[in-house]
């Protein structure tokens, strides 16, 4: 069994608790691999059993990301500002990641994204190829590399830095939704409706839903809402020719991409396979929403 640690380095407490963990997996000798979060290079995630993850939400991201769609489950303990996606510390790392290796945790399944991306002056027939996963297409690697990206969380397309509005034109499985005029649009799963497309006004949902929510930002408009689809369907924003469009910036789990050429087009939709959690005597859902986001009121006997 190999084992992959990732940390925060920026945060001592997460630096100690690996080197405890490693200690402990030493110990037992279960081959291990510590890498900080910020800095992954030359691992490749897919041969590893299980990756613990200590830091906050961000660091679960960053290791996802890394892992994408092997399957590789994930144990996030929480050594962060944030947690609501990793487990509790009080226990101890030790204690979490070796009721993990005895199969004492529970397994969630989070539904991922698979983003493509078109830039201006990209081939159309490759774009498209890329996007069928033809195997037989021919695609250059560094464009695939650069074209098709993975988040756990969202893909936001959003104004650039001289802040001009976008027009985005929403289709939802070929079919044209609408223009929606505004700082830009969120493309979320149901575990990022807990990060951005929250603060853009979008619904809580529950982590086992398997569609995409789409929510606009600061839309210009008194009737656009939110957008919460069918789990098979695939979500497409397509930009004007405006400046404001020319200048549009993607968000890929909070951190930006940037690309050769103004963007002409997402297309979004589930990953091929899900991102797995290891839960460690957690708490249900409701209840991490209402210590998370409601924890100023009290519950209801």
């Amino acid at each position: 069994m190999r084992i992959l640690i990732m940390r925060n380095a920026e945060s001592p407490a997460a630096i100690d608790a690996s080197l405890m963990l490693g200690a402990y997996l030493s110990s037992q000798d279960i081959e291990f691999t510590l890498a900080d979060a910020a800095d992954p290079e030359g691992i490749i995630a897919s041969s590893f059993d299980m990756a613990v993850a200590l830091g906050g939400d961000g660091t679960i991201l960053r290791t996802a990301k890394m892992i994408r769609y092997s399957r590789v489950p994930i144990l996030g303990i929480n050594y962060g500002h944030l947690g609501f996606l990793a487990n509790g510390n009080q226990g101890g790392v030790v204690a979490a990641s070796a009721a993990a290796l005895a199969g004492d945790t529970v397994a969630e399944e989070r539904t991922n994204l698979r983003i493509f991306v078109q830039c201006e002056g990209d081939d159309d027939d490759q774009y498209e190829s890329m996007c069928a996963g033809d195997a037989d297409a021919s695609i250059d690697d560094d464009f695939a590399i650069s074209r098709c990206l993975f988040a756990l969380n969202e893909a936001a397309l959003t104004r650039g830095a001289l802040g001009w509005m976008i027009d985005c034109e929403l289709s939802i499985s070929g079919s044209l939704v609408g223009t929606v005029r505004g700082d830009g649009m969120v493309i979320s799963t149901a575990t990022g409706s807990t990060a951005y497309a929250l603060s853009a006004g979008g619904p809580l949902v529950a982590p086992n839903f398997r569609g995409l929510v789409v929510v606009p930002v600061a839309p210009h408009s008194l009737i656009a809402r939110a957008v919460v689809t069918d789990p098979h369907d695939i979500v497409e924003l397509t930009l004007g020719d405006t400046r404001g469009d020319h200048e549009a910036q993607l968000f890929v789990d909070g951190l930006a991409v940037e690309f050769p050429a103004p963007i002409k087009r997402l297309r979004v939709q589930r990953g091929p396979e899900p991102t797995i959690l290891l839960r460690y005597q957690g708490e249900s859902f409701y209840t991490l929403l209402r210590t998370t986001f409601f924890e100023h009121t009290e519950p209801v006997d």
